[in-house]
């Protein structure tokens, strides 16, 4: 998928909504465990509920190998679910030596057809490299997250003075361009969006900490939006668990119909 027909989605649904399917057995609706397959099932449903406001949907991959085989089987029945023209990321924070990121690659490239891979970046260009070779695929490098242990690393000041992310972000510029690479930047660092964006004018970041972990949206539009929105959006908790009845479809729609009518007037703001 090109990043101009990722901005065709966000233009016709007047949405930069990403849905993860972060699917528990231990939290979906207990009616559901009687269905032959429960986790698939309850991803068609959310699909079913969020298709027209959602530009992509995020499967992250640890709740599908938890369960072996069958979270597999799962997930490749949720891939082929999804409809065709909404951006898939697999959320798999890949990232080993170069032989071993191309197995990964044709993984989640070529066996699973997804359109992007998360990939962490700390081994350097040849854990990166494989999977930028797919024509059409995406890599979505780790930038700086919005979880408490990133300070650990992402913002360590390096001997120019300037933090550890800055390098992460002029580095992998080299490697990859706005047509094949974005970045995870988490929407709980709003100061640091506004930086981050500096730094890569052009390409699309995900962003995850919306809703559920505090992270503002407008601010996240303010400070991250470009030409193209250049935004994709996560909301995960936050629609797929907002109702452990059997009106949890029901309720995850209206949860993502906020965001997406919050969207609508940010890009009617700002594009």
């Amino acid at each position: 998928m090109t990043r101009q027909e990722i901005f065709q989605q966000i233009q016709q649904k007047a949405s930069f909504l990403c849905v993860g399917l972060d699917t528990d057995i231990q939290k979906i609706p207990q009616h559901l465990l009687k269905a032959a397959d429960p986790i698939f099932e309850f991803n068609k449903q959310i699909i079913d509920a969020t298709a027209d406001v959602a530009v992509a949907y995020k499967p992250n991959i640890a709740f599908y190998e938890s369960l072996g085989a069958k979270g597999w089987e799962s997930l490749h029945k949720t891939l082929e679910y999804i409809p065709k023209n909404i951006f898939t990321v697999a959320d798999a924070k890949r990232g080993d030596i170069g032989n071993t990121s191309a197995l990964y690659a044709r993984a989640f490239f070529d066996t699973m057809d997804f359109n992007s891979i998360t990939v962490a970046p700390y081994m350097g260009v040849d854990s990166v490299s494989p999977f930028l070779e797919f024509e059409g695929k995406w890599v979505i490098l780790l930038a700086l997250t919005s979880n408490q242990g990133s300070q650990d690393f992402q913002t360590l000041t390096a001997s120019d003075g300037r933090p550890y992310f800055h390098h992460v972000l002029e580095k992998s510029q080299t490697w990859g361009t706005p047509d094949n690479l974005m970045y995870v930047v988490g929407a709980t660092r709003g100061e640091k969006i506004a930086e981050v964006r500096s730094l890569a004018p052009e390409h699309f970041f995900l962003v995850p900490g919306v809703g559920a972990q505090g992270g503002s949206l407008e601010d996240v539009a303010k400070f991250g939006m470009n030409e193209q929105c250049g935004l994709l959006v996560n909301s995960s908790r936050g629609i797929i668990y907002a109702d452990s009845s059997e009106n949890f479809a029901k309720t995850a729609r209206m949860e993502a119909q906020k965001l997406q009518e919050e969207m609508k007037k940010l890009l009617d703001h700002y594009l």
